[in-house]
């Protein structure tokens, strides 16, 4: 991160520190990490100096706060150079990969194990479904993030402030190099123009990460049960491991159910 990036922050900053990466030499140094715990007034003022800093600000949360290591983002667990670029994705054709893979049939499964997958994502089964619409631009979807953040921090107080160069949080999660779901797809690039497009739908906002957790605010949830549907569908595509591996026994119509009108939303890789 060049040093005039954080000139106009200087003054706000509490203590902390450029933190490194595994590629290890100076380019790699692109996340600044607060050494104790961010406040919502830190992220309110940060992000709303980003137009003039360049930087945006994350809250960043540890696999586990406890043990020092403060993984990954201070233990040289984050990998930029293998990331390709958002830009690169288109994110429909995307969803509809990551949807294709996660609904194909197993050759070893017999005729139960193939209704059971189906069942999981009825009304669609392996048809991907395409994208929900979006009501597009949201007045009021940083003034959501900023409510999100002081909730979230009430959660989790020993959460950190971190501050990468990009235009969005989405990016930001590119540009630092951050592999939280690279057991469902290694370049994280291709997560992030999926949370791009949402920004632009649903005007949602990346707000915090943690080892392999993500959390958005979103200004413009679905309303309606086909529309929730769909966004389930995305959902699924995008981590499958929030049905799968729910705290219940879970279908896309009871996730849907569950987001529908929902103002954050949360997505975690095994």
């Amino acid at each position: 991160m060049h040093p005039e990036a954080r000139s106009s922050l200087e003054n706000l900053l509490p203590p902390g520190r450029m933190a490194m990466s595994d590629e290890g030499d100076a380019d790699s140094q692109r996340l600044w990490l607060s050494d104790g715990p961010a406040t919502a007034e830190l992220w309110a003022q940060a992000h709303a100096e980003h137009t003039r800093s360049g930087l945006w600000p994350l809250l960043l949360d540890a696999l586990d706060p406890n043990d020092g290591e403060f993984r990954p983002w201070a233990s040289r667990e984050m990998f930029p150079k293998r990331m390709s670029s958002p830009a690169d994705h288109d994110p429909a054709d995307v969803l509809a990969h990551w949807w294709a893979s996660c609904t194909a049939d197993d050759e070893d499964d017999d005729m139960l194990d193939i209704k059971r997958r189906r069942a999981v994502t009825a009304p669609f089964g392996q048809t991907w479904p395409g994208l929900a619409p979006g009501p597009g631009a949201v007045a009021d979807a940083d003034e959501l993030a900023s409510e999100f953040v002081q909730a979230f921090l009430v959660d989790r107080p020993r959460t950190r402030m971190g501050l990468i160069a990009a235009a969005s949080g989405a990016e930001a999660l590119t540009v630092v190099g951050w592999s939280g779901p690279c057991n469902h797809d290694n370049d994280t690039a291709k997560i992030c123009a999926v949370l791009r497009d949402w920004e632009h739908r649903f005007g949602a906002r990346v707000v915090a990460a943690g080892f392999d957790t993500l959390h958005l605010s979103v200004a413009a949830p679905p309303v309606s049960e086909r529309d929730a549907l769909l966004v389930a569908a995305e959902h699924f595509a995008l981590c499958p491991d929030n049905i799968w591996q729910g705290s219940r026994p879970y279908t896309l119509a009871a996730y849907a159910e569950q987001i529908t009108g929902a103002h954050c939303w949360d997505f975690w890789w095994d």
